[in-house]
């Protein structure tokens, strides 16, 4: 049964950077398109940042040119590179498949203040 596990999350000052991660067991990852969404308080599930098999990524418009999303198949690894981090990031960042088809994992908590 496929796990995901979600980490690296934190509370940062605005501005800043994390690395999230995020390992997939349980299934062969490189057969699967995969990405990242994030929960605000009182907020749906938004999608983040899509890494297809291909290569080809595909980044949502509020955090385009400051997050960038990777992935390494053979490890079943993939990560979320956030940068200028700005208090509308803050969340539960979650990684799924694409679409989310998976059972949801516990996320990882972005928080960006001062």
């Amino acid at each position: 049964q496929v796990r995901l596990v979600e980490s690296g999350g934190g509370l940062v000052q605005p501005g800043g950077s994390l690395k999230l991660s995020c390992t997939v067991s349980g299934i062969e990852f490189g057969l699967y398109h995969a990405g990242w969404w994030r929960q605000a308080p009182g907020r749906q599930r938004e999608e983040v940042a899509i890494a297809h098999m291909d290569g080809r990524r595909a980044i949502a418009s509020s955090v385009r040119g400051r997050f960038t999303v990777s992935r390494d198949d053979d490890r079943g690894t993939m990560t979320l590179q956030m940068s200028s981090l700005d208090p509308e990031d803050t969340g539960v960042y979650f990684c799924n498949r694409y679409p989310p088809l998976w059972p949801w994992g516990q996320g990882t908590q972005v928080t960006v203040a001062s």
